[in-house]
């Protein structure tokens, strides 16, 4: 499996996110967490998988420090709703007003996920259609205060309360809206550990 072909490879997951480090548990691989500092801004021409495409890879440009058998893996995720990038929210009125713009309503999330190593650089991205019921204020009220939306681009988890009653319809992968899109990543690490 995976595991047995990335055995001569550093697999480094430069992510503080707790859900893509347990994806990678769960993936059954040995990696190494290295989170470094980097501004998440992107030119504002950009739209779709082109900025989530973009941050990702400019979380991978400060690893100037790759080793031969490294294989880094940096990713990013927005939303996508009303033809802009919604990230993750400042503060609890800001999640709220995020959240209440996607009732009743339908929208793209993106997640790119960036592979770098010495010699190449890939950059994959994976897009879901999700749709929300309509929301009243009480229940928007009552997942802002009760979760932690501030980490999450959108302001909201898909796998929390807020996902269980309010997501009417999903197109595409699930895993994908959490931060990850896993089949995409097994895929790749498989093509890179075979070339």
């Amino acid at each position: 499996m995976l595991k047995d072909l990335l055995k001569d490879y550093t697999i480094i997951l430069a992510s503080g996110s707790p859900r893509r480090q347990k994806f990678f548990n769960d993936l059954d691989l040995d990696f190494t967490i290295d989170v470094r500092e980097v501004q998440e801004i992107y030119p504002d021409h950009l739209e779709k998988e082109e900025i989530s495409n973009y941050l990702a890879e400019l979380k991978a440009t400060v690893f100037t420090d790759l080793k031969p058998n490294d294989i880094l893996i940096t990713s990013d995720t927005i939303v996508w709703h009303k033809n802009r990038a919604l990230g993750k929210p400042k503060t609890l009125d800001e999640a709220k007003d995020m959240i209440a713009s996607l009732s009743n309503d339908t929208h793209k999330v993106i997640t790119s996920v960036c592979f770098k190593t010495t010699n190449q650089i890939k950059v994959i991205y994976d897009t879901t259609k999700v749709t929300f019921k309509e929301l009243t204020k009480e229940e928007i009220e009552y997942y802002v205060n009760t979760y932690q939306p501030l980490d999450k681009a959108g302001a909201y988890g898909i796998q929390e309360w807020i996902g269980f009653i309010g997501i009417s319809s999903i197109e595409g992968s699930y895993f994908n809206v959490m931060g990850l899109p896993t089949h995409l990543v097994y895929e790749t690490l498989t093509t890179l550990a075979k070339s």
